[in-house]
């Protein structure tokens, strides 16, 4: 890491202006959450492999700047060179900056890699003390970064209308009309599961996420996707045809943003069915005078806003992520039955591993309470890792039918590795399976219909009275909300706290949110709403055939961490009254695996909760049984018995 930050330090020395600082962060060209091994910049500079970070290096400094999920494995990762800066508890990284650095210090950023809300944010701090951003035209860290992996080639796939349950042709139309609305006349697309949702596409150029490094442009009357041309097929291209689609270069974003902000950007695809004409030879866009360009903000990189005139431009969401979060009726039928067969391999995994850890560590099991018998394993018996286990796992899903792939690097976790909110383990320093100790799991998978994503924390061995007291609570809260009933217009901001009250009464609670969105065989983390204490959890409403995951959890640095996850549908609900006609809503459990009964605490439910156990059970019984064998549907059987009664 030495070596990296002096080479880093060198080339701030030698740019034009010589730069006090320089920001690493961790999202692409894309502001993507997962990137390509080529784009793991932050990771490279830090050696901090968690998802979020942002890094920025001095003169003499370096720090990371991270959230709640990260901070135990912030700690483990970074060198003695690097300080960890805990976000909601150190000073925000522009707040830092400002107080820290010299008056007119220049902070060095690539603009592709970081939004225009960050950073005019960032401008607008650091100017009170006469600092400035300064883009640099090279990224700095691909110039020190000397093994950097090779952009791959994959190809751009066509998804068909069988799981998109829309075609592109309704799509364009809709958003079209959205631009007409806000009185735009193009927009630019930079996030890459809105261009692969919008034109019903996938690839593979992001592990876990089905998406295709590309930028999209659609104006009034034209469509254009920006991608390696090596990955389009003469078919795909075919298709892009028959769609008005233009297909150009990767790298003809940039120049085309100046034609569109000039209005000289034509297609040489012929829209189909569209009439821009207003009747008197000119365009829609022209007789209306508009003149505006719609960028997202928040996932705009500002290397392409800079090429636009600043006062032509519409800032706001873009509007396909609202689409893309209202799932279709054949997408929602896709995510039910894709959970259902991830549910199944998801048991299957379950009654493998209480096999072994029974066989080979003695352990009482997963129905039995009382100490393992510390069997020691024959010299040819396979040792159990977190790793080995989560392959095994894989393997379960990826006989199921649909299967493309994992949608997150399983977290597979026992005792003091499930403190580590989002833990990841390696073959070389994985822990090995423990009777004894509490064992996290939360993994999803990628199926042509749907993407999954499950938790389930569970105990081979004799649970403590703590560790069950703390499972009840997490499992109180994920029923309290999983039950909810509000009015429309309620965000996820106010539903928080149902998942946290069992938590608070114990003076217990958990660092990270309580609900993303899932994609459609895309990303496993979609917006734009979310369930969260977070402030931007306001900002958008849930609406019915959204998805969202119900994920509370408590963990314990050194010990034990807990999480349960099922995967939710918000719809309406059927209430006896209507207070104010808004309409009510409630939710729809889609994923189907049992929860541990000997990690229950029965003396802490109430009734109401028993009863939904039981009856949560008895769908699993139901809705797995065409997927398991006779001896997995024993074992179903046996961990979905009836409690409390």
């Amino acid at each position: 890491m030495s070596e990296i930050l002096a080479s880093l330090r060198s080339l701030m020395a030698s740019h034009s202006p010589p730069l006090d600082a320089l920001v690493v962060p961790s999202e692409d060209y894309h502001q993507s959450e997962y990137v390509s091994a080529r784009d793991k910049r932050r990771e490279f500079v830090s050696g901090f492999t968690g998802s979020a970070g942002l890094a920025l290096v001095t003169k003499k400094d370096a720090r990371l700047w991270t959230d709640g999920r990260y901070f135990l494995q912030a700690t483990q990762q970074l060198s003695v060179e690097w300080t960890l800066m805990r976000m909601g508890e150190d000073p925000g990284f522009d707040a830092w900056v400002a107080d820290n650095l010299p008056v007119e210090a220049a902070i060095g950023i690539d603009p592709w890699c970081v939004s225009v809300d960050t950073a005019q944010r960032w401008q607008l701090t650091f100017a009170k003390k006469q600092q400035k951003l300064v883009q640099t035209e090279t990224n700095l860290v691909d110039e020190v970064w000397k093994s950097r992996p090779p952009a791959e080639i994959n190809p751009v796939v066509v998804h068909p209308i069988e799981f998109t349950g829309c075609p592109v042709a309704q799509k364009l139309k809709d958003l079209r009309a959205k631009l007409k609305n806000e009185k735009t006349r193009g927009i630019v697309v930079t996030t890459l599961d809105e261009v692969a949702w919008l034109y019903n596409i996938r690839g593979t150029d992001v592990s876990y996420c089905p998406v295709v490094h590309a930028f999209a442009i659609i104006t009034s009357n034209s469509a254009f996707l920006y991608v390696d041309k090596k990955k389009v097929s003469a078919e795909t291209n075919c298709y892009m045809e028959e769609n008005g689609i233009d297909v150009r270069d990767y790298a003809d974003v940039s120049s085309d943003v100046v034609l569109l902000a000039s209005d000289q950007l034509d297609s040489t695809s012929e829209v189909k069915g569209i009439d821009t004409t207003t009747g008197n030879g000119t365009t829609e866009a022209e007789g209306n005078n508009i003149d505006r360009i719609w960028v997202d903000p928040g996932s705009c990189c500002y290397a392409l806003y800079s090429k636009l005139n600043s006062e032509k431009v519409h800032m706001q969401q873009s509007p396909l992520a609202l689409a893309k979060a209202l799932k279709n009726p054949v997408e929602l039928d896709g995510l039910k039955k894709a959970h259902v067969r991830d549910g199944a391999a998801v048991v299957q995994y379950l009654v493998w591993l209480d096999k072994q850890m029974q066989e080979s560590y003695g352990a009482s099991g997963y129905f039995l309470e009382g100490q393992s018998a510390n069997k020691k394993k024959d010299l040819g018996a396979i040792k159990l890792t977190e790793v080995t286990v989560s392959d095994k796992l894989e393997g379960f899903r990826a006989s199921k039918e649909h299967f493309r792939g994992l949608s997150f690097p399983t977290i597979s976790s026992v005792g003091p590795n499930a403190a580590i909110i989002h833990y990841s383990p390696h073959a070389e320093t994985c822990a090995e399976l423990n009777p004894d100790s509490i064992y996290l799991f939360d993994s999803g998978a990628q199926y042509l219909d749907g993407t999954t994503d499950i938790t389930r924390t569970v105990h081979f061995g004799n649970p403590s009275t703590h560790e069950k007291a703390c499972y009840t609570a997490v499992l109180k809260g994920h029923i309290a909300l999983g039950n909810a009933c509000f009015p429309n217009g309620t965000n996820g901001h106010a539903l928080d706290i149902l998942a946290r009250i069992p938590l608070w009464k114990d003076g217990l609670d958990y660092r990270h949110g309580t609900g993303h969105g899932i994609g459609s065989y895309l990303n496993v983390h979609e917006g734009p709403h979310l369930i969260s204490f977070r402030p931007h959890a306001r900002n958008v409403p849930l609406q019915a055939s959204m998805t969202v995951t119900d994920e509370p959890g408590y963990y314990e640095d050194g010990n034990f961490g807990i999480r349960l996850e099922n995967v939710l549908i918000v719809k309406e609900a059927d209430t006896k009254f209507n207070f104010g006609d808004k309409g009510y809503l409630s939710f729809e459990h889609i994923t189907w695996a049992p929860y541990q009964a000997k990690m229950i605490d029965l003396t802490l439910l109430g009734p109401e909760e028993i009863n939904w156990l039981n009856i949560y059970h008895g769908r699993c019984r139901d809705v797995l049984a065409p997927y398991l064998d006779e001896s997995e549907m024993t074992w179903l059987n046996k961990a979905t018995e009836p409690i409390g009664v």
